[in-house]
């Protein structure tokens, strides 16, 4: 042929879907010119083998209760992809389910890869699709047992005999080959120029499935360096990601806390099944002050409904706490006071040790009391109205977050040569959000050192 001459491994895997332990394998030796050696077996996962997978494959329980375990074929996998390339369709699924296969034995296992999908889009472009059916459909393949291991390996060698044939297949596999190379790590249904048409900066991104719905949002302060990340990321959710993924998108934000509110918003908006966003509507919570029968001022929190002049309100418990650790340790308040501990005589807080002397009679309830009046004043007075000055997507433009009346209403951009001298001219430029738990969290510690905050100066 006058092409490289290389050993490869063509392999197919079917797996217990949820767990990706292998129930099948199958592997065809092939030099370049013929198939050389083949390994089939089914595969015993140790595991059960859901419904859903064996309506997909055929492949049940009882078929693979005297199947030898991974542990067992282990040596003859080994000693068959010696010194060989390892091609698969998908090439990272296969290749890392069986990387973790032997990880978990107590093993290693490492090769050159390629994929044909990948190979496939660049030596046969223009396709509609790059699946292994599709592809076979288009190619006059024969492709039988689909969806069982020694059925669609065959298939990919059939497939793979067609990619080595063509006359630039010689520079295409140099190039995918070479150490470092992004197209052995790239998702097999992802297009190269997607990826590098990403930027460096600062913003979130969207994984999208072949449907082109949303799977997955990050955010990131380098988004090409935050999503090639997740391409070398072997555990089981990543490699299901990654093998899901045909487009991504991004938004660029100027700053790493608009990519967060961001971030929140569109998992929120969207709720992207590789998310772990919660779904319920979380109960609020809220702080509020009290005078005892000593005459001292407490803080402390209970749910909104049972708060009848809430000082701040939360969607969590822990957010409330964190809060009024805050405000104890800011205003040298005692941790008793704060309800931060409860039923003991005096304060010792394993973090708190601010506390003068109050609950020991150290301190007199005047001089405590006028710290705690302090402090609920500063509660019932945060909820003011704040810009917060953040670096905007390129060098003429200044982002923005707005919070009003205490609440968070979203964020904006907007250009340096605009003229801003009061608050409600921002409101033209304001990408309108709501306040979730989470953006409570981003923002508030934020807001309880408002002295550090750098706000927009409206002129």
């Amino acid at each position: 042929m006058g092409k490289t001459k290389a050993t490869y491994t063509i392999i197919d895997v079917e797996t217990t879907g949820r767990g990706n332990k292998i129930t099948e394998i199958s592997i065809f030796k092939y030099d370049g010119d013929k198939v050389v050696d083949e390994f089939t077996s089914l595969v015993n996962p140790e595991s059960l083998i859901p419904d859903y997978i064996t309506a997909l494959t055929g492949i049940d329980n009882a078929m693979v209760a005297d199947a030898p375990t991974f542990a067992e074929i282990s040596e003859a996998i080994l000693a068959i992809t010696e010194d060989t390339i390892f091609v698969a369709h998908n090439v990272n699924f296969d290749y890392n389910v069986i990387r973790n296969e032997f990880k978990a034995i107590g093993g290693d296992f490492r090769r050159r890869k390629l994929c044909t999908v990948r190979l496939s889009r660049t030596l046969f472009p223009g396709f509609r699709s790059y699946s292994l059916g599709k592809l076979c459909a288009t190619m006059e393949i024969d492709l039988v047992d689909r969806h069982r291991a020694r059925g669609d390996a065959e298939a990919t060698v059939t497939l793979f005999q067609k990619l080595l044939a063509h006359k630039h297949s010689e520079t295409v596999f140099a190039d995918f080959l070479k150490k470092g190379s992004k197209e052995a790590t790239l998702p097999s249904h992802l297009p190269s120029a997607i990826f590098e048409s990403i930027p460096n900066g600062p913003g979130i991104y969207y994984f999208k499935n072949k449907k082109g719905k949303i799977i997955y949002v990050g955010k990131a302060i380098n988004l090409k360096k935050r999503v090639l990340g997740h391409f070398y990321d072997k555990k089981e959710k990543e490699l299901n990601l990654c093998r899901e993924t045909a487009h991504i998108d991004y938004e660029l934000s100027g700053s790493d806390l608009v990519a967060r509110l961001m971030e929140d918003a569109a998992i929120k908006h969207h709720f992207p099944l590789y998310n772990q966003a919660a779904k319920r509507v979380p109960k609020p919570y809220a702080v509020f002050s009290y005078e005892d029968r000593r005459g001292i001022q407490h803080l402390a929190f209970n749910t909104l409904k049972a708060t009848p002049f809430p000082l701040q309100i939360f969607h969590s418990i822990r957010d409330c706490r964190l809060y009024l650790e805050q405000v104890c340790e800011k205003f040298e308040l005692c941790p008793k006071y704060c309800h931060l501990q409860e039923s003991v005589w005096t304060c010792s807080h394993y973090k708190l040790t601010t506390c003068k002397g109050v609950c020991k009679d150290e301190e007199s309830v005047v001089d405590y009391n006028e710290r705690a009046n302090l402090a609920i004043e500063y509660m019932a007075t945060s909820n003011q109205n704040i810009v917060l000055k953040e670096k905007g997507r390129h060098q003429e433009e200044e982002a923005f977050i707005l919070i009003k009346n205490g609440l968070y209403l979203g964020y904006g951009f907007v250009e340096k040569s605009e003229q801003i001298v009061h608050m409600d001219d921002l409101e033209a430029f304001l990408i309108p959000q709501k306040e979730t738990m989470e953006v409570q969290g981003i923002l508030r510690k934020l807001v309880l050192q408002s002295s550090t905050i750098e706000t927009l100066e409206l002129h």
